[in-house]
């Protein structure tokens, strides 16, 4: 901090707009690569704003703490610390005239994003939302039952932590939750997400993520704000509140730096966290067009007002006892005041108070910044010219696939070459697809697409690639969570991020968060897609270090999202038009070498590609012979390939068939929803005697064979492999054609079969 920047704060103003020039000025003498600084910390002269009333702002607040230590008391449960110490933070955002929200439509499109990172303050976000229904109660203004389900009544917070109240951590389908969070270090990422996908669509929005300190420990964090800065995303404004203490002690403990060190590229303001009037000038700064993304830093006191466990660690989520918390009131209530845990005495002296017709002029207020919806849609229209205004769920398959994604059959083809010319064909028919991997672009295949409109930075703000560099988690966290947001018009975006399979698990938790938003709130249910590249031993040369084997074992238990896994190019295209069909999350598997692209007509007996949508099929039927039947259950292009050149020698001895295998999960859906389908694909006798063969994870085909079979007849790699070339090292795991004809000749001969027919 120079001496200048100092001295700068203490210019005397009378309005909120004098500051532009002095902002403007730190911005241009920092250089670029620096943001604006900006220090309000103790600065008494600061001139009152209009429109904040600083004394109902405070009454507001004292009210809302005392819910908050009310709803942990009941349940003795929850995180009273940093619940606490945000509250004047939130409260004045509310009634700071620099938020749009539309209390009456809170899910309104139009309105700015709040993304709760630090997820574990939502005794705080429950009490704002029971409050602002309640207010609205009071004034007459009455909600539809389609508005009432996004708000809580002031009883409901009373059952917080229970089945049926209040959840422990914020989720996405109540008022001012715009993301379901609770890991810590994600919301930023998921913050970030949305306010790409605003700034790159011409929306005037702003995201607004509240964060705690001690979450900055997460590396993602770093990584969310290296993407911010790099692409250019200004329209998105971080509240950290640095109180000092995590769970365990005092953040000093993991972070040797001062905060205001590590955000010294985006634009930054440091205010009192209780100092309302500090904080509605940070507010209104904010809200100033700049061409970096905002930090606001409040100094606070973890636990204010919570009695002996104020300014300690413990009071993150240590409830104090009845008693305690009955003397840590008397410090929020004033005499002949109302007893908090009386909901019909919070509601008579809110009903009396002068704070809730204030509170509800300032919301009518944010609500009147919400352009119509309409324009907002004009908007999108002329920021982004001639592209579709049309997102995935509009676009289907043709009845002729264009050239592009048709491979000729016979001829080799990696199937990742699929997904590049997809991706590439789908960026033209829509204006909201997102596409990028952790720096892997030119390996993956994904430059095509990116190419199409560029990728995202301050130069090219419309761009649709997205340069994440070597950040897994922020990619994922980041892409998940533009995905589950709906614009105006009711739009949605698709997002594709990739990385190997092998590194995929470094994303599981942020894919794992976005799909607890989808079952928690369907209506902002999103469609994306992982992709998990050179699957299998096919990356044999880079070493175990890069074998994808045992990757899909993570997603596969994960509710809500399916893995692909296409045999084939062909395959490949027709389960990326079943995906964006079915408009759910999916991982797509694919290869780096060229494996085969079947030919499939009357003399190969081989399905067309379009059957492995059922997420199996029948690639080679018995032949009907008098030898003892033997189903194969296979997965994996190569697998098969290798498969069928070891068939003659199999054959001696039993007719095979051979089922294909492309989603377990799709399969078995199908044996819900066509059980006579799925019998004629995979028979009861098959089930019983079936041997299943993956180039990887044994796992994978779990739900085709019996555990009584399992350990002779689930062939799989169960091991780390060594370096060399695919065909060495599917050499080295013995399921070269001929180590895969002795597997199968040994595991079929355990037991004794009857020539059944299937």
């Amino acid at each position: 901090m120079t001496e200048k920047t100092e001295k700068a704060v203490e210019f005397n103003v009378g309005k909120v707009y004098e500051y532009i020039p002095y902002w403007r000025m730190i911005n241009s003498c920092g250089g670029s690569q620096k943001g604006s600084y900006l220090n309000l910390r103790g600065h008494d002269n600061l001139p009152p704003l209009d429109g904040i009333d600083e004394q109902k702002i405070a009454e507001l607040c004292r009210i809302v703490r005392g819910l908050i230590f009310t709803m942990v008391d009941v349940s003795k449960s929850g995180h009273p610390g940093g619940s606490s110490s945000k509250v004047e933070q939130l409260v004045t955002l509310l009634c700071s005239e620099s938020f749009r929200f539309d209390a009456e439509h809170p899910k309104n499109p139009g309105r700015d994003r709040l993304v709760w990172s630090a997820g574990h303050c939502s005794p705080l976000a429950h009490s704002l939302n029971a409050l602002i229904k309640e207010i609205l109660r009071l004034e007459g203004i009455n909600l539809s039952d389609e508005e009432l389900k996004y708000y809580f009544s002031l009883e409901d917070l009373l059952k917080f932590r229970t089945f049926g109240g209040p959840s422990g951590h914020v989720e996405s389908h109540y008022a001012l939750e715009d993301a379901s969070t609770g890991s810590s270090g994600h919301g930023l990422s998921a913050g970030l997400g949305y306010a790409t996908l605003h700034k790159t669509s011409g929306l005037p929005t702003k995201v607004f993520v509240v964060m705690g300190d001690a979450e900055t420990e997460e590396g993602m964090v770093h990584e969310a704000r290296n993407v911010a800065i790099a692409s250019g995303i200004s329209n998105l404004v971080v509240l950290l509140d640095n109180n000092g203490f995590g769970i365990d002690g005092h953040i000093g403990e993991a972070i040797p730096s001062e905060l205001v060190d590590d955000w010294r590229k985006w634009n930054v303001i440091e205010v009192d966290g209780h100092n309302i009037r500090e904080l509605a000038y940070a507010y209104k700064i904010a809200a100033l067009k700049t061409d970096k993304p905002t930090v606001i830093i409040s100094h606070t006191t973890k636990g204010k007002f919570y009695g002996k466990l104020e300014n300690t660690s413990d009071s993150h989520g240590t409830p104090l006892s009845h008693d305690e918390y009955v003397e840590a009131m008397k410090g929020l209530v004033r005499e002949s005041d109302f007893d908090f845990r009386n909901m019909s005495e919070i509601k008579t002296a809110i009903f009396f108070s002068e704070e809730r017709k204030y509170f509800l002029r300032q919301l009518k207020v944010a609500k009147e910044k919400i352009l119509p919806e309409s324009e907002l849609v004009a908007e999108m229209k002329k920021a982004l010219k001639d592209r579709p205004l049309v997102d995935h769920t509009s676009i289907k398959r043709p009845v002729e696939l264009p050239p592009e994604l048709l491979f000729k059959e016979g001829v080799p083809k990696a199937t990742r070459f699929a997904t590049e010319a997809f991706f590439e064909w789908l960026m033209k028919k829509t204006g909201f697809f997102y596409i990028g991997t952790g720096d892997l672009s030119k390996s993956i295949l994904t430059r095509k697409a990116e190419d199409v409109y560029g990728i995202i930075n301050r130069e090219n703000p419309l761009g649709r690639g997205i340069r994440f560099g070597i950040a897994e988690q922020n990619m994922a966290m980041m892409s998940v969570a533009m995905s589950q947001d709906v614009l105006p018009g009711g739009l949605k975006p698709f997002n594709v991020f990739g990385s190997y399979g092998v590194f995929t698990s470094m994303m599981a938790n942020s894919v794992r968060m976005g799909l607890v938003n989808n079952a928690m709130n369907p209506e902002a249910k999103s469609c994306f897609c992982m992709l998990a590249a050179h699957d299998g031993p096919e990356t044999g040369e880079d070493g175990p270090t890069h074998h994808g084997l045992f990757w899909m074992s993570l997603f596969m238990a994960y509710p809500g999202i399916k893995v692909y896994k296409p045999l084939d190019a062909n395959e490949a295209v027709e389960m990326l038009f079943l995906a964006i069909e079915r408009n759910e999350p999916f991982v797509m598997s694919v290869a780096r070498p060229n494996t085969p692209v079947f030919e499939r007509n009357e003399i190969t007996k081989v399905p067309p590609a379009r059957e492995a949508c059922n997420g199996a099929y029948v690639f080679k039927n018995y032949s009907l012979n008098e030898k003892v039947k033997l189903p194969i259950v296979v997965a994996g292009g190569q697998m098969v390939a290798n498969l069928l050149k070891a068939l003659p020698q199999i054959e001696e001895q039993y007719d095979v068939k051979i089922i294909a295998v492309t989603s377990p999960e799709l399969f078995n859906e199908l044996r819900e929803s066509d059980p006579k389908k799925a019998l004629m694909i995979f028979s009861e006798y098959d089930r019983h005697n079936a041997i299943t063969l993956h180039n990887g994870w044994t796992g994978f085909l779990d739900s085709f064979i019996l555990p009584t079979n399992y350990k002779m007849r689930a062939l799989g790699i169960t091991k780390f492999l060594q370096s060399g070339r695919p065909e060495e090292v599917y050499l080295q795991a013995e399921f070269d054609s001929n180590g895969i004809a002795e597997k199968i000749i040994k595991s079929a001969k355990v037991d004794k079969w009857s020539p059944i027919a299937s």
